[in-house]
């Protein structure tokens, strides 16, 4: 009876104003409840573990394993082994080796195509959001320009003519194709976010457009950014897999997870872990980006989920 009268007196005391801040609830900050709704998108988290495992192989053990990626001294066609976990493949290199090498290329390209291409991707729609009429038409015929050319196709020319297989010249070439989507995202958000009241505040106490942009429509679209720059790796990953696996991307000394599949594609039958290993690592790494995009959405759009359900 007692904790029930204080209870109601507390609750009194509230409706009145006279607790003390301290006893007063604390507001939740945004980045806060984001996090808590990531943590319970259970898919998502597990991805991050496997993602997180991956990298950590691919960055860790090369230093630590007991074959480099250049040793080609080994038997070819060795089975695997103690040794080789893997086996070794056709000019006698460690495969194990060879897979943590390729990861380590195909997530830097991944990783930088995603950057370039969201802050290209970013910087043109939200330009074109804001201020409308000839730069949002220019801006707009120019992303649904580079939107109908063929991504591979295109890229795999621009590789062959520009580059010699480095993974740089290829990370900028598949950035090239990789800023259309967000640009459409960021330009449809910023077109909506251009009419509430704090842009119109900002207007009225003269902050420049490069200002009104960059600290008021920016920071308040960075829940679709972080998803959409998620998701980007995830299909760069595959991107220049294809790429490589024709021929296009990666070449040698430098190698990519593409690279290591085609190299190794005609053992599929005869030799399928030479096949199948950097290929398993290729799924995972894929389908792990791609859960923790949605886990990602779901946090930063609850409506997402509610439209799932």
């Amino acid at each position: 009876m007692n904790s029930l009268i204080a209870g109601e007196a507390a609750s009194a005391a509230q409706r009145e104003g006279t607790l003390p801040p301290e006893a007063l609830p604390q507001p939740v900050s945004q980045g806060r409840l984001v996090l808590r709704k990531f943590l319970r998108h259970k898919l998502a988290m597990v991805s991050t573990v496997v993602l997180a495992l991956l990298v950590l192989l691919a960055v860790i053990m090369p230093i630590f394993w007991a074959h480099k990626y250049e040793d080609a001294s080994f038997p070819s066609f060795a089975k695997p082994s103690g040794e080789f976990p893997l086996g070794t493949t056709q000019v006698g290199k460690d495969m194990v080796s060879q897979i943590l090498r390729g990861t380590q290329f195909s997530l830097l390209i991944a990783v930088v195509v995603s950057i370039v291409g969201t802050f290209v991707g970013v910087v043109f729609g939200s330009v074109a959001g804001y201020l409308r009429g000839f730069a949002d038409s220019g801006l707009s015929r120019l992303t649904d320009l580079f939107l109908i050319v063929p991504q591979i196709a295109a890229a795999a020319i621009m590789a062959k003519v520009f580059g010699h297989g480095s993974w740089f010249v290829v990370a900028l070439v598949l950035a090239l194709f990789a800023w259309m989507p967000i640009a459409r995202i960021t330009r449809a958000e910023a077109m909506a976010l251009s009419q509430r009241e704090f842009i119109e505040a900002a207007r009225a106490a003269g902050a420049g457009t490069p200002r009104i942009i960059f600290r008021h429509l920016v920071p308040n679209m960075v829940g679709s950014i972080t998803v959409n720059a998620t998701l980007a790796v995830a299909q760069a990953v595959l991107v220049e897999a294809a790429l490589s696996f024709i021929g296009l991307g990666v070449q040698p000394p430098d190698t990519s997870l593409g690279r290591i599949i085609l190299e190794n594609y005609a053992q599929v039958q005869g030799r399928p872990w030479l096949f199948f290993g950097p290929f398993i690592v290729l799924v995972l790494i894929s389908l792990s980006i791609n859960f923790i995009g949605d886990g990602l959405r779901d946090a930063f759009d609850p409506r997402q989920r509610r439209m799932k359900a």
